[in-house]
């Protein structure tokens, strides 16, 4: 019976959720399967892979054939790399102990590799959070300039209006004053 590694769609529309699971190769994509080794969710940056690893490298093994992109989660998690360090083992090029501490080595650089795209990521959030923070400080000061403008405009037509008419007033008492003398 050929067998191969696929994804099992799971998720509502527009929101998929995978399965990695061992099937038979002749089984729908969502019918029957031999054994669930993971879960794959692409909606998370990075896309999130929960794998049973002991389990994924005993099919590849066996011979399981992937789907492509299963291939390639397989890949990321040091599926193949632990193949090819075991195929080296087998063919006696080096021990089990020197394959171990290479995978090890291999895995530690994935990580750190990982961690420091995380920290861009973060830092690029920052960086555009405070441009975003900068532009709307901008922003709320020519609203703050445009604003006390307008108002220093009403209030000097206020008192404009308000100076003729008291003018007005300290003018009619000089003139009735004047013919009364």
């Amino acid at each position: 019976m050929a067998t191969k590694i696929r994804l099992q769609r799971h998720g509502r529309k527009s929101y998929a959720f995978y399965s990695i699971v061992i099937a038979d190769a002749r089984a729908p994509r969502d019918g029957r399967f031999i054994e669930k080794i993971g879960t794959y969710n692409p909606n998370t940056n990075p896309a999130t892979v929960d794998l049973n690893f002991d389990r994924a490298l005993k099919w590849v093994m066996t011979g399981a054939q992937p789907t492509d992109t299963v291939r390639n989660i397989l890949s990321r998690e040091g599926v193949y790399m632990k193949k090819h360090l075991l195929g080296g083992v087998a063919k006696g090029a080096f021990g089990e102990a020197e394959a171990e501490a290479k995978f090890q080595a291999w895995k530690n650089n994935k990580q750190s590799g990982l961690e420091a795209l995380k920290a861009k990521n973060e830092e690029a959030k920052k960086a555009e959070a405070k441009a975003r923070l900068e532009a709307e400080k901008k922003v709320n000061e020519e609203k703050a300039k445009a604003l006390a403008e307008k108002k220093a405009a009403e209030e000097a037509a206020k008192a404009a209006a308000e100076a003729p008419a008291t003018e007005e007033n300290t003018e009619a008492p000089a003139a009735e004053a004047a013919p009364a003398e």
